[in-house]
């Protein structure tokens, strides 16, 4: 393609950046979507959910820390398992983590489009958003959902975004993620000046009909908050000293998130109360903060709004960091000679992987027709079993060469990746056991990408025998020219 060529990617990003790309991930839909869910099936024992997502992806993150110090390789979890693994793993692996982030693309997108719906009805724009109707297309002759509208719109302006420039797309994820982190501390601490959460009621603290095993069900619901820290390792090779603020980073935006997480989910169930919080479901964060924020202030409205605008801009954050995500796997898959060589390119113009983006993209618009629950679910599976393999890559890689540079090396080796392993399984096990009992359409589109992979291995293996035969041209004896 003659508007590619084989550049690699500029360093551009900061440990700021690196940092606010993994808490914009974290700190994403998650905290205001799926609070009121965690809270409906754990009860105050929420607040424990997040708490141990957050210790088991610790494990974890101590594998990823130690990997992307010695490989400061772009494509996150895949890089790592391309370097340590061989070709039919690292292609799962790298097939596995692509569709997640796709996926959790289109979770954002139709996660931000009810709350930008909200936002203009709270201003007046737009009536209720049960009595939004939907939107005429007069070229096509048909109406969408104006949800669904916008959450197509939300995929193809990131997109747009990113296809031109890292640059700006890594410094409008800091803008966003430092806005919306400072509007949940708004809230904790009116929350806590309250005198609502004076008289806070935390007890019982697991429900009495399943006791303290509602944890994991809730936990691997919640899971896919914590994927930030892999799509920090995505993006690599655009960071400026990778082995040292790649590690930095993956250890701030973790622990930074799971304080964030369990400030606003103690003043949530603090306030609103557990079952208050599980009847909101969705909008629970936000109907609790109506509760005990201030009302009738100009421009702002009420506590619901603000919170709702932080809504808006963390569901963006998100879906702009996995775009960025997603991307990178696409492209270093490519690079590897995993899919099609013109992922793996540079453009000239933009210094963006193009082609990998616009891939990305397609799945991604694509996905947003898919119900939001089974979009997040898909997601959280994926990610757990990519988790899997990554603390899987981090021993052998140690067994196999001891000797490669590791600037961080974690400690307590081999018990994190082994404990990252056990638990990741326990909670995929949770998990495929719930989806089989609540949302076998997930379970079965997961199987289906699986096969599809399959079949896409198989036929770029074909496709790259057939060149390598083509490249070996006979001579006048019949005898084929040997490559250099």
């Amino acid at each position: 393609m003659s508007s590619h060529d084989e550049r690699a990617p500029e360093a551009e990003l900061g440990l700021l950046d690196a940092t606010m790309i993994g808490m914009g991930a974290m700190i994403g839909a998650g905290i205001f979507v799926l609070t009121g869910l965690a809270a409906e099936i754990a009860g105050p024992a929420a607040i424990l959910v997040f708490v141990l997502n957050g210790v088991v992806t610790a494990f974890t993150g101590l594998s990823y820390a130690e990997l992307a110090s010695a490989i400061p390789k772009s494509g996150g979890g895949y890089a790592f398992v391309n370097e340590t693994f061989e070709a039919l793993p690292s292609f799962l692996m790298g097939w596995m983590l692509w569709f997640a982030y796709m996926i959790a693309g289109a979770l954002y997108a139709l996660g931000f489009a009810p709350n930008f719906i909200e936002l203009l009805h709270v201003y007046g724009i737009v009536p209720p958003p049960d009595q939004v109707g939907a939107v005429a297309l007069p070229i096509l002759d048909a109406a969408v959902p104006l949800g669904f509208g916008l959450a197509l719109v939300a995929v193809a302006l990131f997109v747009g975004l990113n296809a031109v420039s890292t640059a700006a797309s890594g410094s409008v994820e800091t803008i966003f993620t430092a806005t919306k982190v400072t509007i949940l501390l708004i809230f904790v601490g009116f929350g806590v000046a309250s005198p609502m959460f004076s008289s806070a009621e935390f007890q019982p603290l697991f429900p009495e009909a399943s006791g303290a095993f509602a944890i994991l069900p809730a936990m691997g619901l919640t899971f896919i908050a914590f994927e930030g820290y892999d799509l920090i390792t995505t993006v690599t090779e655009e960071v400026k000293n990778p082995r040292e603020n790649i590690p930095k980073a993956i250890f701030v935006s973790l622990a930074a998130t799971v304080v964030v997480y369990m400030a606003v989910v103690t003043v949530a169930i603090g306030t609103l109360g557990a079952d208050g919080l599980a009847a909101a479901g969705e909008a629970g964060i936000a109907a609790a903060a109506t509760e005990f924020m201030p009302t009738g202030i100009p421009v702002i409205m009420n506590g619901g709004a603000v919170i709702v605008f932080g809504a808006v801009f963390s569901t963006l954050t998100a879906l702009n960091a996995v775009v960025i995500a997603s991307s990178r796997v696409a492209f270093s898959m490519g690079r590897e000679g995993q899919l099609l060589p013109s992922f793996g390119q540079i453009h000239h113009r933009f210094g963006t992987p193009f082609v990998a983006i616009l891939a990305s993209a397609v799945v991604m618009l694509g996905s947003v027709a898919l119900p939001t629950k089974s979009a997040g679910n898909m997601s959280s599976l994926f990610f757990l079993l990519s988790f899997v393999v990554v603390n899987g890559a981090v021993i052998k890689l140690r067994r196999e060469r001891p000797n490669l540079n590791r600037p961080y090396e974690m400690p307590y080796y081999p018990v994190p990746p082994i404990l990252g392993i056990v638990l990741n399984l326990v909670l995929t096990g949770v998990l495929v056991e719930y989806l089989v009992r609540t949302d076998p359409t997930a379970l079965v589109l997961s199987v289906a990408w699986i096969l599809l992979g399959a079949v896409v291995y198989v036929a770029l293996d074909r496709y790259r025998t057939r060149g390598t035969e083509a490249d070996a041209e006979p001579t006048a004896d019949g005898e084929p020219i040997a490559e250099d």
